[in-house]
């Protein structure tokens, strides 16, 4: 098992992957290539960049990583409000996506500042933010 399979962020924003991909089931078909699959592939990008840069052979990479994650943990955040703005997504499930999406967020911040306060490795160790 890889070390980011231990990482909280890690699990939560798995779990916040699952979540989008239940909510975006019942918007209109429309949006099936537009804002669902958009929504979708940045919930992926944040658990998949996680893993990916705990793949990677340095600290440097795994930070570069990181940025991607939030970076798309930030768009998600975006296209949560503009589904909200549509009516696309209950207020209950805005709610609970956007917490958790926050979470995620701030889980990633903390964990970049970390790593980036950390002194350089050759492979990176798993700390549980």
């Amino acid at each position: 098992m890889g070390p980011h399979k231990n990482l909280r962020v890690w699990n939560e924003s798995m779990e916040l992957a699952k979540k989008i991909y239940q909510i975006t089931a019942n918007f209109p078909k429309e949006e099936l290539f537009g804002l669902v699959s958009q929504m979708r592939r940045c919930a992926v990008s944040i658990p998949s960049n996680i893993a990916e840069g705990y793949g990677r052979g340095t600290n440097a990479e795994l930070i570069h990583f990181l940025y991607i994650s939030l970076g798309s943990s930030n768009e998600l955040d975006t296209q949560l409000e503009l589904s909200r703005r549509f009516s696309y997504v209950s207020n209950d499930d805005f709610v609970m996506v956007d917490s958790l999406n926050n979470s995620v967020n701030k889980m990633i911040q903390s964990l970049i500042y970390v790593r980036r306060n950390q002194p350089s490795t050759t492979s990176p160790q798993p700390v549980k933010p």
